[in-house]
């Protein structure tokens, strides 16, 4: 009876059940309530009664006759009461098939359930405990895939790990022994054409190793103090000596500190870079709070404002690799956003420039 097992053997047999029990309780009803009526006595109706008064001559009484004093009609018998009718057992087919149907749907979208919750545990912690492989065998079988998914994507980040390691280790190696021997060089104009290489060579190394640290990392979100964080941000830019001002304010909420970090500094360095200053505005909602990263620079064309978030994408123009950046600071943003489920998008600050807007839910 392996078959028994399944979610539609127990969704079916639940809803037979209940069909069952309602035609049952629907007989025993009939049986006590809806009987034939009783019929009425053999010989017709009784005669009139007679009004006493005086007798014609010659006629007597039969002996068998009682007197017509003190005679009363029989009573009717008693009239359909109010359980006789259809109405009751059709309430009762109606209220267990309704129990039945409750039952069922939470049957059936228990394991669904619980998947899901599973799945939104993943997408926050990959290190979260395995699904229960219990229940019927379809809900067993999911749970069973799932938990194998999650592992094999723990083995997955491992390694990633481990190939990101070895790389950093690998490639910083020559290319620190090749900055050295730059050096030996005799040609100035030269020497420096091939220093500028091995500079923008070491930058997108950095860059790239940074971006798959960033896709590699897992943070459970905590409440944390967001507008401290973009002051300690700001005063830091402002000791270095950058024009970056501050507005607004924020009341804390849940989020991924170190996510959060990156995805403001990342916007804060990438105004820094293409404009030389950037203000900061702070707007808090019900629902959501929204970071304004705004600059006066060059500004993004608006149909590029969504393949810059592409990994190594650069725009042509003075926002290009000779002004700096590999293409990865506004991608490394977004992600950190969405991880925390917000999101970055790009406008037109008023007067010329480029602002980011970073979203993020109060959850």
């Amino acid at each position: 009876m392996r078959s028994a097992d399944t979610l539609f053997a127990r969704l079916f047999g639940m809803l037979l059940l209940s069909i069952v029990l309602a035609h049952l309780l629907a007989f025993a009803w009939f049986s006590q309530y809806g009987g034939p009526r009783p019929m009425p006595p053999e010989g017709g109706p009784p005669p009139a009664q007679e009004m006493p008064g005086p007798r014609p001559e010659g006629q007597q009484m039969r002996p068998d006759q009682p007197p017509m004093e003190g005679r009363q009609p029989p009573r009717p018998g008693p009239g359909p009461g109010p359980l006789s009718g259809p109405l009751v057992p059709l309430m009762f087919q109606m209220f267990t098939l309704v129990i039945a149907g409750w039952f069922g749907a939470k049957l059936l979208s228990r394991p669904i359930q619980r998947l899901s919750e599973a799945a939104e545990r993943l997408s926050e912690n990959l290190d979260a405990p395995p699904l229960p492989e219990e229940g019927p065998l379809e809900a067993r079988k999911a749970a069973r895939t799932f938990n194998t998914m999650q592992q094999r994507i723990r083995e997955q980040v491992k390694q990633r790990g481990r190939m990101l390691a070895a790389v950093s280790h690998d490639l910083r190696t020559p290319l620190s022994r090749l900055k050295l021997r730059l050096e030996q060089v005799p040609n100035a104009h030269l020497r420096e054409r091939m220093g500028q290489d091995l500079a923008e060579m070491i930058d997108m190394l950095d860059a790239t190793l940074r971006y798959l640290h960033e896709q590699r990392a897992t943070e459970a979100l905590q409440w944390f103090d967001v507008q401290a964080l973009v002051e300690s941000l700001t005063e830091n830019a402002q000791d270095q000596g950058a024009d970056v001002t501050l507005q607004g304010h924020c009341a804390p909420l849940r989020v991924q500190p170190l996510a959060l970090r990156s995805a403001i500094s990342n916007l804060l360095n990438n105004a820094l870079r293409y404009a030389g200053h950037a203000r900061i505005e702070m707007h808090d909602h019900h629902d959501f709070i929204e970071v304004h990263v705004c600059d006066h620079g060059p500004g993004i064309a608006a149909e590029q404002r969504e393949s810059v978030f592409e990994p190594f994408f650069r725009v042509e123009g003075s926002r290009n690799r000779n002004s700096g950046g590999v293409g990865l600071g506004l991608t490394i943003a977004r992600e950190a956003a969405q991880r925390q489920g917000g999101d970055i998008s790009l406008r037109e600050t008023k007067g010329g420039g480029l602002t980011c807007v970073l979203r993020l839910p109060r959850q």
